[in-house]
């Protein structure tokens, strides 16, 4: 006769190896016992365990489902000793707060029901519907700025509406500015388009507005991608005074720039670029980072001379947008889901960064305390390369700044550390284990 560990453990295999899905409805008690071979209280002690390792949930009413397996697996934490047990991911940076699936979850229930989602299943276009421009526009609203609805168009994620962007503004073969260290996305991006990347100089206010009248002197740019806020990986946020700078010399050069705003949701007390030089500047953001990077949606904000372009470029390149994530963040930002979550995620950022502040005490940290990010200056004799080398063999993922920097010049000897992934107690861990790398001498360590 099976005893209901056995069969607990056979379903609970069922569902690490995906043969169960999160969200998949198990069959009711007396159902599976028939199924089983086994008494219904013994199906009644199986559902009961299932629950106690977090695997299964039951919800009045409707029965039993499988949990998600990362909120279901109940690992320990990852140990920081060499070899590691587990790896501690300081690379993928997808800021997620305590309340953020029950949030999502109640603002979906109405587009649940059958004539709502099979309306939210039919296809759409790059500028998706009007209603829905308008929530877009006040999700993309900021610092007393907020796009003209008529002005969003929609792609599948942001990288997508990057690309698509920079399609539509630099040919192949064409000059497109960038700051000295970038988003490492747009080095793929050029290299798949054959675009030539020109490293632009900044300093601690970021892009320096006369590096771009420079290099177009030098030979012209046919665009600029600038990340004004929260920049990606410094943490930078461009001043007013520095931020008008950049937009007269844009102006005056007529020259188009590609914002990239996926983090300036954490800033939303400042304006864009595109407030400044709204006729020359495409900005760019997404849902990723704002809500959850498991249903995503890229923005473009585009002048009314590059609209019909950037259209063209999304729909042929195969960027347009999935309904249903359109359908999903119009409810989002209408229920006040997005804004909650937007406080939330900005408070959470304060708390990460006050536990980066602690054990990273004494060391060169370039940082901002409503950014998921730090910067790391790396103090001698450790070099990047094997500073990272190192952290991998402890289970730490981290970020070399090779990855961001753009042309031929040395890297600076740093690091970027994302903060967003861990759960906190885990990301202290990481980052004390880090601490204690970087105060010892690469020569201390012991190497196969």
């Amino acid at each position: 006769m099976k005893d209901y560990q056995s069969v607990a453990d056979a379903v609970a295999e069922q569902i690490r190896s995906g043969a169960l899905r999160p969200g998949d409805r198990l069959p009711p008690q007396r159902e599976f016992a028939r199924q089983q071979g086994i008494a219904n209280s013994t199906a009644a002690r199986v559902y009961q365990e299932l629950a106690r390792r977090g695997l299964t949930v039951g919800e009045v009413g409707r029965g039993t489902f499988v949990r998600a397996v990362s909120a279901a697996a109940g690992a320990s934490l990852p140990a920081l000793t060499e070899p590691a047990a587990g790896r501690v991911d300081l690379e993928l940076n997808y800021p997620a707060v305590p309340e953020q699936s029950a949030l999502l979850a109640e603002g979906l229930g109405g587009l649940l029901r059958p004539d709502a989602l099979g309306y939210a299943l039919l296809p759409v276009g790059t500028a998706g519907l009007p209603a829905v421009q308008e929530s877009a526009a006040d999700t993309l609203a900021r610092g007393g700025w907020r796009p003209d609805p008529a002005r969003v168009l929609f792609a599948g994620n942001g990288r997508q509406a990057i690309s698509a962007v920079i399609t539509a503004l630099v040919p192949p073969g064409g000059r497109l500015g960038v700051e000295e260290l970038t988003y490492p996305v747009i080095k793929a991006v050029a290299a798949r388009l054959a675009i030539t990347l020109v490293p632009l100089a900044m300093d601690e206010d970021g892009l320096i507005p006369e590096a771009v009248a420079e290099a177009h002197a030098a030979a012209p740019l046919h665009a600029v991608y600038v990340q004004p806020r929260l920049h990606n990986p410094l943490s930078l946020t461009m001043p007013e005074q520095r931020i008008e700078r950049l937009a007269e010399v844009l102006l005056r050069l007529g020259l188009p720039a590609v914002e990239d705003a996926i983090w300036a949701f954490l800033r939303d007390e400042l304006p864009p670029l595109a407030a400044y030089a709204p006729e020359r500047t495409v900005l760019i953001d997404s849902l990723s980072k704002r809500i959850a990077p498991g249903l995503t949606l890229g923005f473009a904000v585009a002048p009314p001379a590059l609209t019909s372009e950037i259209a063209v470029s999304l729909r042929s390149g195969g960027w347009s947008p999935m309904r249903f994530a359109l359908e999903a963040a119009h409810r989002w930002q209408q229920d006040g889901t997005v804004k909650k979550l937007v406080v939330a995620k900005q408070r959470e950022a304060a708390v990460r960064q006050e536990i980066a502040a602690r054990h990273l005490d004494g060391f060169a940290v370039r940082s901002h305390p409503r950014s998921y990010h730090c910067w790391w200056q790396l103090p001698r004799p450790w070099r990047a390369d094997t500073f990272v080398a190192a952290a991998a063999r402890h289970g730490i993922g981290v970020v070399p700044a090779a990855a961001f920097t753009v042309g031929g010049s040395q890297a600076p000897n740093a690091v970027r550390l994302g903060l967003a992934s861990p759960q906190p107690e885990v990301l202290a861990q990481a980052l004390g284990r880090l601490a204690e790398l970087a105060r010892s001498a690469p020569d201390d360590l012991v190497t196969d």
